[in-house]
């Protein structure tokens, strides 16, 4: 099964078509078509091992795909690398916080906005004085809620906080596509809110792609899912849809799908 999902909520920016890889004799995502859309949250889900976090892999660039095709909003990109794709507007975090946690708020969104304002011949303007890079570190950070704290170093921030700063410093390169690895993971639960009011805040002008684990969050936040299984796709629709399908309750859900 493909699971290509009518993505009628706004503009397809990415999309997946056939895609495939493999590790060896091992099938780690087997055939996956899938549709992300401008002013939507499409959520991956699956047990540990079903492939979503090498799907989020594929179609950011850091792994090349076996087979199949990635395409970024209507282009071919399927042959770029991760800096490319990150540059043409596909942003996204990790299982892991990958901020610098010596550097300030600022400086790691600063950093991040860097490569959007790169200036490779002007050789005597120190990078930290570039005034589009600054501006859009500060605008990143207030538009996650971190402008109280542009000062602070990373080391000082809460969890979840830094998790926002990781959002933040993926906003910095203004992307169109959100790809979110497991974003509520070692939340609680006001953290969680707070991370859930932030995604609804960037779903419009962004194609969010969610893998996560908090189920409770995912059907409150998600417009569409996909469920994946051994590397394929099993269900992909509505919240409504994927909960009442057999082979998911099956398969994923069990219980918690009554």
């Amino acid at each position: 099964m493909s699971g290509m999902s009518n993505a009628a909520t706004g503009e397809v920016l990415l999309a997946a078509r056939t895609l495939t890889r493999r590790f060896g004799g091992i099938v780690a995502v087997d055939n996956v078509s899938i549709e992300f859309a401008r002013g939507s949250v499409h959520a991956v889900i699956g047990t540990n091992g079903a492939g979503k976090s090498t799907l989020i892999n594929l179609l950011s660039g850091e792994l090349p795909a076996s087979a199949g095709q990635v395409l970024l909003a209507g282009r071919d990109v399927t042959h770029w690398t991760q800096p490319q794709r990150a540059r043409a507007g596909i942003g996204r975090s990790y299982q892991r916080t990958t901020v610098f946690a010596p550097f300030s708020v600022q400086e790691n969104c600063r950093l991040a906005a860097q490569a959007r304002y790169a200036r490779p011949f002007d050789w005597w303007t120190p990078a930290d004085a570039c005034r589009d890079s600054v501006a859009a570190a500060r605008e990143a950070a207030a538009s996650v809620g971190l402008e109280g704290l542009l000062e602070r170093p990373a080391a000082a921030l809460s969890h979840g906080q830094r998790r926002q700063l990781e959002i933040a410093m993926c906003l910095a390169a203004a992307p169109q596509v959100l790809l979110l690895d497991e974003p509520l993971a070692g939340m609680g639960a006001e953290e969680t809110e707070r991370m859930l009011a932030l995604l609804e805040r960037l779903k419009p002008q962004h194609a969010v792609a969610l893998v996560e684990h908090d189920m409770d969050a995912v059907f409150r936040i998600a417009d569409r899912i996909t469920v994946m299984v051994n590397g394929g796709v099993i269900a992909s629709g509505t919240p409504a849809a994927v909960r009442a399908d057999p082979q998911v309750q099956a398969a994923y859900l069990g219980e918690s799908a009554t």
